[in-house]
């Protein structure tokens, strides 16, 4: 059974923790104790990531903070189980969140662990997939940001189709991303380009405050693209029927 013993913020990384979250620790904590035990039940993250909620996903993920503006607006899509947007909303209560997930059972998790961490007023949730929120197909957007964070989900292609359209024009997509960011980047720039993002590039957070620190990708929405128009439907004869070529 998990344990809230789990999520005890090991003596060695206190120092990053306190740097990264200041007198939000508290609250910190108490969002890893949420993971270790309602996390885990509910099959948000895997029993064997308990013991590592502090060094792999709360500090890696609070790390980014450094790269979004003061009093920003973000919108963090495939959140999960809130990473990293719900640790952004907690290092950084400045911002203004919208977590943007499909599955149910991750939306209820969000919404009862915004509620009771108190974090309301700056942070929502939003049922549905990226383009659902960009397009407002579910009637309570559109919405838009002037910073979208993603974290393990898609390949930098399809990842940049889903959140570029939620980017302002000049807002950043903040992907964080493992040690193959390079690769990506050359693999997929081109499809970037087409897409409105400028180009990609590779910035270390956290640096000499954690080890490792974490890695992401920041695109710039340089120009809106509008989706290709829908082919015009065949046209009719007044009695309904397509006309005979």
């Amino acid at each position: 059974m998990p344990s809230p013993e789990d999520a005890a913020l090991p003596a060695e990384l206190a120092p990053a923790a306190r740097t990264l979250f200041g007198d939000r620790l508290d609250l910190a904590a108490a969002y890893a104790e949420l993971l270790a035990t309602d996390g885990v039940v509910r099959g948000l993250i895997g029993p064997r990531e308990a013991p590592r909620i502090w060094d792999r996903h709360l500090l890696n993920c609070a790390a980014v903070a450094e790269r979004i503006p003061e009093g920003a607006s973000v919108i963090d899509v495939g959140s999960g189980a809130g990473l990293p947007g719900l640790v952004l909303a907690i290092a950084r209560p400045d911002l203004q969140v919208i977590l943007v997930e499909p599955l149910a059972r991750r939306t209820s998790f969000l919404i009862e662990a915004v509620q009771q961490l108190g974090l309301a007023r700056t942070v929502r949730v939003f049922r549905g997939r990226a383009d659902e929120a960009a397009t407002d197909a579910t009637g309570t957007g559109p919405f838009s940001a002037d910073v979208v964070t993603s974290r393990a989900v898609a390949p930098l292609d399809r990842l940049s189709g889903w959140c570029l359209p939620l980017v302002v024009p000049g807002g950043r997509l903040i992907a964080l991303k493992g040690s193959s960011a390079p690769d990506e980047i050359a693999e997929h720039a081109e499809t970037v380009d087409r897409l409105g993002g400028g180009e990609p590039s590779v910035h270390l957070c956290g640096v000499g405050v954690i080890d490792p620190p974490t890695t992401v990708v920041e695109i710039v929405r340089e120009r809106v693209v509008r989706p290709p128009s829908a082919k015009k439907a065949p046209k009719r004869s007044r009695g309904g029927r397509k006309r005979a070529r």
